[in-house]
């Protein structure tokens, strides 16, 4: 039977960082897209409904629901979200951890095996990092237990929340939020090898460390976090007005360029 994978998500699943020279984004998912085909030995379908911004809501309302009326059916969907709630005052954990249960006993009673995603952890390079540590520490364990509680073989918990390789600053971008080429490298490794196929873990070469210091820092600050402060205040999202990359089915070959 022909794999025909969608991913769902925000810009972590969108594949922000992982930037072409065309200008678009690839990422994880669509390396592990290309993964399942090269290890299969046939051309799989793919798509990707992740929009970077998102909160977990429309993410198991607006996208799941378009993952599931994909046609033909999804035999793989791929679920992270909630990065975007944790960056935000306030919220409620317990709704978090209960939409999250909800898309995958919908997806699974659906016939589709799921991939269930923690996140790599942004929170050691974020001003904000302490707070969303606590809040993703809190999903990463109730993703846990959800998936022993399921006990279904169709069913894969990935936890690049707690890996720690991930967490130094080489994976990082500029914005020190999204992973760049190499972070997303590793994640797609780490996925490949939990869904049954050997593949060798990314991991960067030790090289000198990047410098620092008050400039680097007022320049950080002025390029990424006061332009998201200023979207908060307006009620912009940085996806707003954006749709998925691959909303429907594309056909990824199972011998990748070079």
């Amino acid at each position: 039977m022909t794999t025909r994978y969608v991913a769902i998500g925000d810009s972590f699943t969108e594949g922000l960082g992982d930037t072409q020279p065309d200008g678009t984004e690839r990422g994880w998912a669509d390396l592990v897209a290309a993964g399942l085909a090269t290890a299969q030995g046939e051309p799989i379908r793919y798509a990707n409904l992740a929009i970077r911004g998102r909160l977990l809501r429309p993410i198991v309302t607006d996208q799941l629901e378009a993952a599931l009326t994909l046609s033909p059916a999804p035999t793989l969907l791929s679920l992270n979200g909630g990065g975007n709630d944790m960056m935000r005052p306030g919220g409620d954990l317990a709704e978090l951890i209960g939409l999250t249960e909800r898309a995958v006993r919908r997806a699974l009673d659906a016939g589709i095996h799921v991939l269930l995603l923690s996140g790599a952890d942004p929170s050691g390079h974020l001003p904000m990092g302490r707070m969303m540590r606590r809040k993703g520490e809190a999903l990463t364990v109730a993703a846990e237990k959800l998936t022993r509680d399921l006990g279904s073989s169709a069913l894969t918990f990935v936890d690049m929340f707690r890996d720690a390789e991930i967490q130094k600053p080489g994976y990082w971008s500029t914005d020190r939020l999204h992973l760049n080429a190499d972070g997303h490298r590793r994640v797609a490794s780490v996925i490949l090898n939990a869904l049954g196929h050997p593949t060798t873990a990314h991991v960067l070469e030790p090289g000198p460390r990047a410098s620092g210091g008050l400039l680097a820092e007022a320049r950080y600050y002025r390029e990424h976090v006061l332009p998201w402060i200023q979207r908060r205040l307006r009620g912009q999202s940085s996806g707003d007005n954006r749709t998925g990359k691959y909303t429907d089915w594309i056909e990824v070959p199972s011998v990748q360029p070079a």
